[in-house]
């Protein structure tokens, strides 16, 4: 974020505040109803401070997405399985958590919006690359069978993850921690069964 001015220090909570006002905003009105006066409004504080942490809409709304929607990474449970249920669960937190209509939307809007495009686009690559890291761990392991998708993979993952936020009812959003590794599990064994069954016709 940007610097505040000397003699002003930033306060941490209200930082916070006003980055989740500012992806429930974007959520809820998308890019086209994105404006500072309704984030200040929704986050309770004055418009004048928006505009001492930054000078547009457009570094505010991607300082909320970097510092509340956090970025896939790779992470090795030494099993296969446990490897693809951490990356599920990140993955779901990111779009069913409390910033999960925030993370959809900016996935419809991105490219719209040239100055979110790029993280969007470091979004995509962070779950690229965890899922090719995983892919080659699990044919080393023989866990899985050479010439494995990475695609497929990553898009029965982020598929199922986004339509578990997209069609969960309002009372079950966001999802509990508990919830999320719930889930994240049932995803795995579903895509890993699949992967045997296809890998023995």
């Amino acid at each position: 974020m940007e610097t505040a001015p000397v003699g002003r220090p930033r306060d941490p909570e209200v930082d916070r505040r006003i980055a989740q006002a500012a992806l429930d905003v974007f959520a809820e009105a998308g890019w086209s109803g994105f404006a500072m006066e309704t984030v200040a409004r929704r986050a309770g504080v004055g418009k004048a401070s928006l505009y001492l942490r930054w000078s547009s809409k457009e570094a505010m709304l991607a300082d909320a997405l970097t510092l509340r929607i956090g970025r896939v990474a790779d992470v090795d449970t030494g099993t296969l399985p446990g490897d693809l249920t951490e990356l599920a669960a990140q993955v779901l937190r990111a779009y069913a958590g409390d910033t999960g209509r925030a993370a959809l939307r900016l996935t419809l809007e991105a490219a719209t919006i040239p100055s979110l495009a790029g993280h969007y686009d470091a979004m995509r690559t962070a779950e690229i690359g965890a899922a090719r890291a995983i892919v080659r761990r699990g044919i080393a392991r023989s866990e899985l069978p050479a010439g494995t998708s990475v695609t497929l993979l990553l898009n029965t993952l982020i598929g199922g993850a986004m339509m578990r936020a997209l069609t969960s009812p309002a009372d079950k959003r966001p999802m509990t921690a508990r919830d999320i590794i719930r889930h994240a599990r049932q995803l795995v064994d579903f895509l890993l069964n699949a992967v045997t069954t296809s890998a023995l016709q």
